[in-house]
């Protein structure tokens, strides 16, 4: 099978490449700059029509990954990336006559700051989501699920806190924060919340390749279906990077409010850093949010393969060896 994969330099991205080269599939990658070696790429803006139909010729399947992800930045460049640029593909992919699309969305398109506690993957609703990032990205799932039909199946697939040896995002987040002494529990940190390890959601992005003309229109959450308290995810990464965990505590409703002003002066003098906390980030650490697995495992034929304690082994096997080269 011909496979285009879009954002092809993430984490995700690179290893879902991985399994498709290493099962026979042909793969091509469309992303701003260089990346994975020794297969054909396609460099530009995913929000370039040209682009994207250069990208999109003479492929079987879209793997839709790219996006802009953070918690700053204007309102502008995130609907640019993530709803122009899946429209985008999209319609370059229809154009095309690819016959299989699996866009890659968030459960936080469907997150309205309530618990959800063995959850399905319910709508994505631009109009109760949080955040640029979140609001940008329900808004692409709708567009893209809309373009579902019998020449082209669609669907899309939420992966929940991705994370694993390689992650500069969610695990160099908190390893930095925990190294400037800045990690800080919000609320109790007795939430549970469901997380992803990265061998997992590849496979499962695989999977929803072979499974999509069956699919076509749904979404599915995946995760390892292993929830945790905040507390204990946080102790796990932190100890993994030989660093002590976080002891204090801030009041949920403190953080929430807190996140709001930080918003506002952000946003204001359009810095581009990480503010301490986010309102959005207050709530996803003091919120259970964990989701019913069944349905994912039996639609898409997966299962995960790594549990979260061989993960955290890996993780911590992985963070050993880059502090050794670092020094």
């Amino acid at each position: 099978m011909k496979v285009l994969v879009t954002g092809a330099t993430s984490l995700l991205g690179r290893s879902t490449i991985e399994r498709l080269i290493a099962r026979g599939d042909e793969v091509t990658s469309l992303q701003r700059s260089p990346g994975p070696v020794g297969i054909r790429e396609v460099l530009g803006d995913i929000a370039d029509q040209d682009i994207a139909v250069a990208a999109t010729a003479k492929q079987d399947a879209v793997i839709h990954l790219a996006a802009r992800v953070g918690v700053t930045g204007s309102w502008q460049d995130f609907e640019r990336t993530n709803i122009v640029g899946t429209k985008t593909i999209i319609d370059a992919a229809k154009q095309n006559g690819v016959s299989r699309v699996v866009h890659v969305s968030s459960p936080s398109v469907a997150h309205s700051g309530s618990a959800l506690v063995g959850a399905s993957a319910a709508s994505a609703d631009p109009s109760t989501t949080r955040g640029h990032y979140a609001t940008s990205k329900a808004k692409a799932e709708l567009y893209a699920l809309s373009r579902d039909d019998d020449s082209c199946s669609v669907v899309a697939i939420r992966p929940h806190l991705v994370w694993g040896p390689g992650d500069t995002q969610l695990i160099g987040r908190i390893v930095e924060r925990s190294k400037q002494g800045r990690l800080v529990l919000i609320g109790n940190g007795s939430a549970l919340i469901d997380t992803t390890y990265i061998d997992n959601a590849a496979d499962a992005l695989v999977a929803a390749v072979d499974q999509a003309p069956q699919l076509g229109g749904r979404s599915l959450v995946v995760s390892n279906g292993q929830p945790r308290t905040v507390r204990e995810l946080l102790e796990h990464i932190v100890t993994a990077a030989g660093l002590e965990p976080p002891t204090r505590n801030v009041p949920a409703p403190v953080a929430f409010v807190s996140g709001l002003a930080f918003e506002k002066i952000w946003d204001r003098t359009e810095r581009s850093d990480d503010p301490p906390v986010t309102s959005f980030l207050a709530e996803q650490l003091s919120t259970a949010h964990w989701f019913d697995q069944r349905e994912t495992r039996r639609a898409l034929a997966w299962q995960p393969t790594v549990s979260l304690e061989e993960g955290f082994r890996r993780l911590q096997a992985w963070l050993s060896e880059t502090a050794v080269v670092s020094r």
